[in-house]
C-alpha cells in the first residue's frame, strides 16, 4: 500500500512484517512520515528498511524519533564512545539463538528496538521475529483464560547456554554482574493499541505461585504458540539494512547457522513503560532495582 505521505508499505509475512520503501532514513523526516511509520509499526510489528547505510549517528537520530533512548544495556558494555549503542557481535561467540524479548528482566523493558546490519555473513545470520499478539489469539479459550491470570518472573541470571569460549564466558559474567528478577504479566496489554500479547520469552523462567516443574511446562506450552511458523517473519540481512520492531509485542531469535563467520549488528533501543496486565496491574521488581541507569522511562 502507498501511504498519504508517499512511501510504500509492502507486507513480507502473513501475520507480521513489512518492508518500507521510499524513505531515506539519513534525511530529516517530516513528522507526518514518522507518524505513518509508527502506525505501520503498530500494525505490522516489525519493519525492514533496506539499503539505508546509516552510521551510528544516523541510527541514533532515527531511533530517537520514537521516544527517549535507553543506554546500551543494563549490564553489557556499549560500543566505545557510544553509550546508547549495543554491539551484537557473533564473532565473539556471543549469539542470541534463543527466543526472547529485549531486556524483559527489568521493570521497564524497551518500547522498540532498532538493529542495523554492518557485517553480514554470505549465508545464514538471519533474524526471526514473532508476533506475540497472534500467538495469544491462537490460544484455545481455556489456555487464554489461564494466561490472563498468570504472572511470570523474568531474570537475566539463568543458564541458557554454556559459553563456547573465554570471550563468551566473560560476556556471561558481565551479563549477570548485576542481577535482576522482575514479575511481569504473562498477558501484556499494549499501551498504544490495547492488543493483548503473550509477554514471555527466554528471560521468563518461572510462573508466580507454581513449582519450577509446572512453570517450565506451562511456559513451554505458551511459548510454542509464539513460535508457530505462521507467526514468524524471517529477515535476511544485507549490509546497510535497518530493522525496527515493537519490543512490547514481539519476540526474536538469531539462528546460529553461519559457522565461524563474522556477523555484526548495532542495536539502539527506545525506552519503554511499565507493562500492565489485563486488570491494569503493573509489573514490579523482585530483585535488583528499577535500572534507572538503563532506562529514563522508569515509573
Amino acid at each position: 500500500m502507498t501511504t498519504s505521505t508517499g512511501f510504500d508499505i509492502r507486507r513480507i509475512g502473513g501475520r507480521i512484517g513489512a518492508e518500507i520503501l521510499g524513505v531515506d532514513l539519513s534525511a530529516e523526516l517530516d513528522p507526518a512520515v514518522v507518524t505513518e511509520i509508527n502506525s505501520a509499526l503498530l500494525e505490522h510489528k516489525a519493519l525492514v528498511f533496506r539499503d539505508q547505510h546509516l552510521d551510528d549517528a544516523g541510527q541514533l537520530r532515527f531511533a530517537s524519533l520514537f521516544g527517549e533512548l535507553t543506554t546500551a544495556h543494563p549490564t553489557v558494555p556499549s560500543v566505545d564512545g557510544q553509550p546508547q549503542i549495543l554491539p551484537v557481535d557473533g564473532d565473539e561467540g556471543i549469539r542470541a539463538n534463543h527466543w526472547h524479548t529485549d531486556v524483559t528482566f527489568v521493570r521497564t523493558p524497551p518500547k522498540a528496538s532498532t538493529l542495523r546490519g554492518i557485517v553480514i555473513p554470505p549465508y545464514g545470520g538471519n533474524t526471526l521475529i514473532a508476533n506475540a499478539a497472534a500467538a495469544y489469539r491462537d490460544l484455545p479459550e481455556p489456555l487464554r483464560e489461564l494466561a490472563d491470570k498468570l504472572w511470570a518472573v523474568h531474570t537475566n541470571d539463568y543458564d541458557y547456554a554454556a559459553p563456547k569460549n573465554e570471550k563468551a564466558a566473560e560476556h556471561r559474567r558481565r551479563f549477570v554482574s548485576r542481577k535482576y528478577r522482575t514479575a511481569h504479566p504473562v498477558v501484556r496489554v499494549h499501551p498504544e493499541t490495547g492488543q493483548r500479547g503473550l509477554f514471555i520469552g527466554g528471560f521468563a523462567q518461572s510462573i508466580v505461585g507454581l513449582s519450577p516443574s509446572d512453570s517450565r511446562d506451562l511456559l513451554r506450552i505458551f511459548q510454542s504458540y509464539v513460535t508457530r511458523p505462521e507467526n514468524i517473519v524471517r529477515v535476511a540481512w544485507t549490509p546497510g539494512d535497518l530493522v525496527l520492531f515493537d519490543n512490547r509485542i514481539t519476540q526474536h531469535y538469531a539462528p546460529d547457522d553461519y559457522g565461524d563467520l563474522p556477523r555484526l549488528l548495532h542495536r539502539v533501543t527506545v525506552a519503554g513503560d511499565v507493562p500492565a496486565g489485563i486488570d491494569g496491574t503493573l509489573s514490579h521488581v523482585i530483585e535488583g532495582d528499577d535500572a534507572a541507569h538503563y532506562t529514563p522511562a522508569a515509573a
